[in-house]
């Protein structure tokens, strides 16, 4: 049978139509290596991408003008004896005409063969059809790969969600929308370094299998180094050996790479994602504040030319300056000006009756956090700088000098959900013991320490001195979300962390 199908078929026919179209380019491969016919190619020379062939088109020009290109075939339509076909690569789309008058009779034949999905790279020369269209007049062609699958629009398209994410590669070709928002999330990487450079920061690599994970506050993923028969962990942060730097003598660094952390997959999460962490001595949490700023105005402006990106939740204005406001405001304009003045009993009974699951087990930083997570974070749509968290939430930031119950921290959060912590780092050695000590003591008796150890070899090198300084992360993942208006943290990333197939 050929590949013609009807338009209603059972998903039991169109598996075993499939089969059948893949045997059929079997037999095509057997036979094209029986007449000589490589149909996985070599290399092509000369190349030239499509767009740019589009641009430097001129209409006017008497002599022909020449193009070589090679991509993928997505669409046939045969004539007799001449043939449209459409060429996609990495930047468009060019329509190619293919006369048997031009070609010799078996490299007519050859092409007539050929099928949609194969890759083939062609010489011609550009011309516009009557109907406008600037199409190649193919003069010559080379089988480069042999697609042996049918492309999923053969049937009903790429439409399943979760097959998009598994077959990343299928997702690319059949859909444009995908591969532009990848393809701009790496003109987005490449914009932050080149902000961060010319910033005067240096881009720095520390390692990502660490002894004792720390930076955050986070589940690990654990693993096991044979060679020094020791249990180790990915990082969920670089932080702490970044610092080290500081202490070493680098000024301003930054560090772009993967985290780890072996919690939940959703639409806002994947357990390795991509983050940048910059530190700047001498600066502060507001030097972080300004920078931030500007790193994401400047990216956007330089990548798409805008500072307002359309979403769900509404049009995301990311104009400067942000909005700046207090933790402790945020929460008693949700849970009543009175909040701080409760007992913790009646604040734990309070935020029941709000809806919030808490108990008297939890510390009262935690309950108060709740009102946070689940009542008020997700309605910061606008870019929003939330200040002054209580120290307990972030041990390795400087407390606050008018009150040293709460560190002089921000989370930007944008578009319902955090995108950049930034703080003033805590550079007191003294003071950094007695956190981690705190924070040690507590997620043992919750039964949530991911390790017994604390890091002794980061207060070791806080003892030699560092300088005071201002940090920041940005999860990047997250950072493209907002910019290409992708909803799905899944939508960003090439390949997203899926459920093994069993």
């Amino acid at each position: 049978m050929d590949e013609a199908r009807e338009d209603t078929v059972t998903a039991a026919e169109e598996t075993a139509i499939i089969e059948d179209i893949f045997q059929q380019r079997i037999n095509k491969v057997a036979e094209f290596k029986a007449s000589g016919i490589d149909p996985f190619g070599c290399r092509f020379d000369g190349v030239e991408d499509i767009d740019k062939l589009r641009q430097t088109y001129n209409a006017e020009e008497s002599e022909p003008q020449l193009a070589i290109l090679a991509g993928r075939l997505t669409g046939i339509r045969n004539m007799g004896g001449s043939i449209f076909a459409d060429l996609k690569d990495n930047s468009g789309k060019m329509q190619l005409f293919i006369n048997k008058k031009i070609l010799s009779e078996d490299d007519f034949k050859l092409f007539k063969r050929i099928d949609i999905g194969d890759i083939i790279g062609v010489h011609g020369e550009l011309f516009i059809t009557k109907m406008g269209e600037l199409t190649v007049k193919v003069r010559n062609f080379k089988l480069l790969s042999k697609s042996l699958r049918p492309l999923p629009e053969k049937f009903h398209g790429l439409t399943n969600i979760e097959q998009r994410y598994r077959q990343r590669y299928l997702d690319m070709i059949m859909n444009d929308n995908s591969k532009t928002v990848l393809m701009q999330r790496f003109q987005i990487i490449r914009e932050i370094r080149r902000f961060m450079d010319d910033k005067g920061f240096m881009e720095v690599e520390t390692p990502m299998i660490q002894p004792i994970p720390g930076g955050a506050a986070a589940e690990p993923f654990k693993t096991y180094y044979e060679a020094l028969n020791s249990e180790m962990f990915m990082r969920i942060a670089p932080e702490l050996y970044l610092k080290k730097l500081l202490v070493g003598g680098f000024d301003k660094i930054y560090e772009m790479n993967r985290n780890f952390r072996n919690e939940g997959i959703s639409r806002k999460h994947n357990p390795e994602f991509t983050s940048m962490e910059i530190y700047q001595a001498y600066g502060d949490c507001r030097t972080m504040m300004e920078l931030i700023e500007e790193l994401v105005t400047t990216v956007a402006q330089n990548v798409f030319g805008k500072l307002e990106f359309e979403h769900t939740s509404g049009v995301i204005n990311i104009q400067r300056p942000w909005k700046r406001v207090d933790y402790q405001d945020l929460i008693k304009e949700c849970a009543g000006n009175d909040w701080y003045e409760l007992s913790f009993a009646e604040r734990v009974t309070k935020a029941k009756a709000m809806g919030l699951d808490v108990n008297e087990n939890m510390a009262e930083f935690e309950v108060t956090n709740e009102i946070y997570d689940k009542l008020i974070e997700g309605k910061l749509i606008q870019p929003t700088f939330v200040m002054r968290l209580p120290k307990e939430m972030v041990p390795l930031a400087k407390a606050c000098s008018d009150d040293p119950t709460l560190v002089d921290v921000y989370e930007l959060v944008i578009n319902g959900q955090e995108l950049c912590p930034g703080y003033s780092e805590l550079n007191d050695p003294i003071v950094q013991r007695e956190r981690f000590e705190e924070q040690f003591e507590r997620e043992k008796k919750a039964g949530e320490a991911s390790t017994d150890k604390i890091d002794e070899d980061f207060l070791t090198s806080l003892e030699y001195g560092m300088p005071p300084a201002g940090g920041l992360g940005i999860g990047i993942d997250r950072l493209v979300m907002l910019l290409t208006g992708a909803e799905s943290i899944r939508d960003v990333i090439l390949f997203p962390q899926m459920k093994i197939k069993r």
